[in-house]
Order: structure tokens, then sequence, then C-alpha cells
């Protein structure tokens, strides 16, 4: 039986301080004296709505209900969410998650690879109609909902609550590899602290008789097999790939990585044991930093000689290349990656927002930021290049060579050790790349520990700092495998296959689940209700169509063209591709699992069972004032 919002009913009987249900509608009493019929302005029909009665905003309709004014637990009230402390933590983390160690090395060498400056006329196509409408949507998503990447979708599509699973999944495999990056750059910071750095001279125990200083003031040869001070110390000491034969023989564990990544783990677990509120003030720091030590070291590498070599190369642009398919997927995963969807860190984030936040405001400044970072970087590196290219009297893109970290860790550090004052500047260098990687470690956990403790509140809703602490754990104890004398090339293969392909995937299946399944008009009237304001026809035409096949296309660029890995002087076997496609395959055979699961246990004819698959069940909760309440 039905009754409409509008009616009323005599609530006398209920007790003083009790929360009273009458007819499905929740009313707070007595004090506050709020019903859900008498707050009109926040209550809007939405799609399906065929002759049905009663529906408010999030598609479930007021059903009369027999529940005495007893305070059980079937009076659906929810505690108040923990929400950010001020706009400004939520600005910075999740700035800090999106710019990371990609943004210093990857888009520099994408950039001047196709085309220079050429390149940022793909790289900005590709992110006006792909990274910011998904960054955008995401965002939305997760302050309507106010709920983490897996328990959000039985308020969208249940069917396909396995991108949720999937999604802790891919983040766990993530933070087994990139925070073993971190305890490379901490080995370097520890390194650092001396007169003279240690990777400038070839007198060192782990040289070899190839190493050549030509930076030193004695006329030097430089042949075929020759290596810098700065390689010999990345390979040998820090990474000590020369003791292992490969994949098939990792060889034993560093000591000193293990130590290293210990310490790092122990930051980002009293970094975000406590929730946000804790995480927002730590991102004060590791937000801001690197652009301080972004600023100094653009300043530093302006007034170096031959700077001007390095961004002549950078820049220059290549019309050509434009016309190459893959300059347009590189663009396109460059964005893509450096905004970070698909991963549930802006669903859970912007879970612990206020409703009526402005997130279309966020969506637009912490992408722009993004953006604009990923290009002063640029410049930050090719300056240094072109110094390294003048000391060497050698062109530029023999100097460039390097791509990914070595980038980081030989070429700029090689740089470093030559420049007046290296220590302070290698100092501030390799704590830059720390807080970059620092606040990036701390979204990605955060979207796992909302995503379960939203999903399953009453185990863990009490126990957080007990589920981070095993959460951390298990990250250290996945790491170990990266910590070995070949732990390189494991890095490697997961960046390059573990979490790409699965991202993608995650992501196209979200577009389409919110877009057709849920529905655009909904969507859209949530975020209307949210702003004020419904999205435009462009927001739409992107989310319905221009996002799905800029990730489709993307996608399929990688299968049909999967990257020959090569590090150093190691070709990796074909085996290893089929290892790196199983890995990435095991997070998404969440998804089609769960479909099959739901199915299963759902009761019906099989139309039935799908049209209830698909068919939101739980209510979200819908503010009024201090108090949020879930419509039923």
């Amino acid at each position: 039986e039905m009754e409409p919002l509008t009616s009323k009913k005599d609530v006398s009987g209920c007790s003083k301080g009790e929360d009273c249900k009458e007819n499905g509608l929740l009313v707070r009493n007595p004090k506050s004296a709020l019903r859900l019929v008498e707050d009109g302005n926040k209550v809007h029909p939405n799609q399906g709505e065929k002759g049905e009665a009663a529906q408010i905003s999030n598609g479930y309709s007021g059903v009369q209900s027999s529940v005495p004014c007893n305070g059980e637990q079937q009076l659906m009230e929810l505690e108040d969410r923990e929400t950010w402390s001020k706009k400004i933590d939520f600005l910075l983390s999740v700035i800090g998650y999106a710019v990371d160690l990609g943004n210093v090395w990857r888009f520099p060498y994408i950039c001047y690879q196709n085309g220079g400056g050429a390149f940022l006329i793909p790289y900005t196509i590709m992110a006006i109609f792909g990274g910011i409408p998904l960054f955008y949507m995401e965002l939305a998503l997760g302050q309507y909902h106010r709920n983490g990447c897996i328990s959000i979708w039985r308020k969208i599509c249940p069917i396909f609550k396995g991108i949720g699973f999937a999604i802790c999944i891919i983040d766990l495999y993530v933070a087994s590899y990139y925070n073993t990056i971190m305890a490379w750059a901490f080995y370097y910071l520890i390194s650092s602290f001396t007169a003279e750095l240690p990777w400038t001279s070839c007198t060192n125990p782990w040289n070899t008789g190839n190493c050549t200083n030509y930076f030193s003031k004695d006329n030097v040869s430089w042949s075929l097999h020759s290596t810098s001070p700065a390689e010999e110390f990345y390979t040998r000491q820090v990474l000590q790939v020369h003791r292992s034969n490969g994949l098939d023989d990792l060889g034993g564990i560093s000591w000193q990585l293990t130590l290293c990544l210990l310490l790092i783990f122990t930051i980002v677990y009293f970094s975000i044991w406590k929730g946000v509120k804790t995480s927002g003030k730590v991102v004060w720091v590791t937000a801001t930093f690197p652009y301080i030590i972004l600023f100094i070291l653009l300043v530093r590498g302006a007034t170096l000689p031959g700077a001007w070599r390095g961004v002549l190369y950078y820049l220059k642009p290549d019309w050509q290349k434009l016309l190459a398919t893959e300059v347009w997927v590189d663009a396109a995963a460059q964005i893509f990656f450096s905004l970070g969807p698909g991963f549930g860190v802006l669903l859970a984030y912007a879970s612990y927002n206020k409703f009526h936040n402005n997130c279309y405001q966020d969506a637009l400044v912490t992408s722009t930021v993004n953006c604009l970072t990923s290009f002063v970087s640029g410049f930050v590196i090719f300056t240094v290049l072109g110094y390294m290219a003048e000391m060497r009297n050698e062109d530029v893109s023999e100097v460039a060579k390097d791509t990914g970290p070595s980038l980081l860790f030989i070429t700029y550090a090689e740089a470093i050790a030559n420049m007046p004052a290296s220590t302070f500047f290698a100092i501030i260098f390799f704590l830059m790349l720390l807080t970059l990687g620092l606040d990036s470690t701390f979204a990605g956990l955060e979207g796992v520990i909302t995503g379960v403790l939203d999903e399953f509140p009453h185990v863990w809703s009490k126990r957080r700092e007990l589920f981070v602490l095993g959460l951390t754990i298990v990250c250290f104890l996945g790491s170990l495998a990266t910590l070995t004398f070949g732990g390189a090339y494991v890095v490697k293969l997961f960046e390059e296959y573990a979490t790409g392909p699965a991202v993608l995937t995650v992501v196209f299946l979200e577009a389409v689940a919110v877009s057709w399944f849920y529905g655009i008009t909904q969507f859209c009237n949530d975020v209307k209700e949210m702003l004020g304001s419904a999205p435009g026809w462009y927001w739409r035409v992107c989310w319905v169509a221009i996002s799905p096949l800029f990730l489709l296309f993307v996608t399929c660029s990688f299968l049909s063209h999967p990257p020959e890995l090569r590090l150093f002087d190691y070709d990796y076997p074909y085996w290893t591709t089929v290892v790196g496609y199983c890995i990435g395959t095991s997070s998404i055979i969440f998804i089609p699992i769960y479909m099959v699961y739901r199915l299963v246990i759902t009761p019906g004819t099989l139309k039935e069972r799908i049209l209830k698959s698909i068919t939101p069940e739980t209510a979200t909760e819908i503010p009024f004032g201090d108090i949020r309440m879930n419509a039923v």
C-alpha cells in the first residue's frame, strides 16, 4: 500500500526523544521536529516514476510499515559520517593523490617522445573530453551516495558490485610496488647526508672498471661499455640487480631497502589510522612541499649553462607526430593515469564531503592543477638535461635516453651531483619524491579502507586502527618480491601489466553502469540536488558516449600492442607477458564472478533476477540540516 509523502499522521503516540517511523517516514521527535515530508525543497521525483507515489530522489518509495516506535535497529537512521575538517583538506588530499611521481618522470618523457609542444594538443583534447569528465563523475558519485567503492553499487546498480572488489585488489597491487619506488628514494635521501655524494666518483666498493666520470677534470674517453657513477650506484648499490639473473632468479632480499620500506609504511600507518581528520592535516605538508621544491629546482635549472637546449628539445613541436595513432593513445593514457579515476580514491575522499559541497568546482580546480604541475615538471627535468648535454658535449636526445624511474635516479641525480651545493639539492629533491609518493599512498589505501569499512561496518567500524594495521602489514608482505635483488624487474612488470588494463576496464564498466544502467537523467538529478543546477549537455554527452569510447580506445590499443618490456640489459621473456596478464585479470575477474553470484542468489525468473539486479536496492541518505536520514 502506497502513502503519498504529503500525508500527515499523528505522531503524538511516540515517546519523547524517540525516532518514529510511520508510513515509511522517519521523524525525529521532538526538538528538531524534522519531517521528511516537510522539507519539500530536498524531495524530487526521479526516473521510473510510473504512477507510483511517494518516490524520493534516490528512487525509493515510502512504503507503509508497521514498525513500532521502540527504537529498534529497523529504524534506518545512520550516524553522521565523518567529514573533512576544512574544505582545503579535501582539495589538498585530492591534489596530493593526483600529483605523484608519474607527473615528474612520465609526462616529460611522453611529451618529448611524442612531438614536444605538439603533444599538448592531443593531451588537452583528451583531458577535456575524457579525463576531466570521469574525474568529475567519480567526485559527484562519492559525494552524493557517501559510500566507498564496494557498497556504493547497492545504490547505483547492484550487479556491478564486483567493480568495488576489483578496485580493492588493484589498489593492493599498486601498494605492493609503488612504495618500493619510494624506498629507493628514501635510500638516496639517507645517502645524500654526506659532504660528497656517493654517486659522484668511481672509487667506491660497488664500482666496476667500466665506471667513467666524464664530469671529472681529467680528460676521459667515453666508450660503448662506459657507465656513469650514478648508474652504477643505482644498479649495483641500491638495486643490486647484478646479483639477479632476471624474473626466474630474483635473488635474496635487500635488508637496506626492507628497512626503508618498513619506515615508509610506519609513516603511512600513523598518517591514516584515524581517518581523514588526521590524513587531512598531513597533506598540508606532503601536498604543498613538492611545489616549493619544484619552484626551487626550476629556478636553479633555468640558471644552469645549456638549460635552453633542454627547453627547446622539450617544447619544439613536431607536427607530423599528430598523425600517428600512438601519440593519441599516449595522450589518453597519460591524462587518465595522471588524474586517477578508477582506484576508488575519488569516491572515498568525496564521500567525506558535505552534501552540498561544490564538487564541480573542485573537479576543475584539482584537474587543472594536476595538468599544470605535469607541464611545469617538464621544465624542471629538461633544463637539467640541457645542462648535462652541454657538459657532455652531446645532443639532448642522447642524454634523455633514460625513462621511468631511471630518469630521476640516474640522469637527474647525476646532474644534481655536479651542481654547486649538490648535497642541499639532493636532499630536497629526494624529499620531494618522498612527499609526492606518500600522499598518493595515503589515498590508495584510503580507497580500500573506506570501501571495506562501509561494506562491513558491523565488523570494522569500531576497529579502524586494527584494520589499517592489518592492511599495511599485508601491503608490506606483498612488497617483499620487489625488495629482492631483481625487484626492479618485478616493479616494471606490475607497473605495465597488473594495473593498467585492469583500471581501464574498471572505469569503462563504471561509466557504462552509471550512464546507461543507473541512468544519466537520474545521475544529473543527483548532481542538481547537491549543487542546485544540473550538468549541461556537454557533460551528459561525455559521460554517455565520449568518455566510454575514450576508455575503450585506450584499452584496445594497449591489448592489441602489449609493451615489449626491457629494463637495463634484461629483455623480459615471453612468459612474463602471460604472467602479467594473469595478474591483471586476477582483479577484474571479480566483476563477472559477482554478476553470476548475484543472479544465482536472486529469486525469480531470469528476467526478474536481471531486473532486480540492475535496480538500486539501498536508499541514499538525504541530509536535513545536521541530521542524515535514509529514505526507506
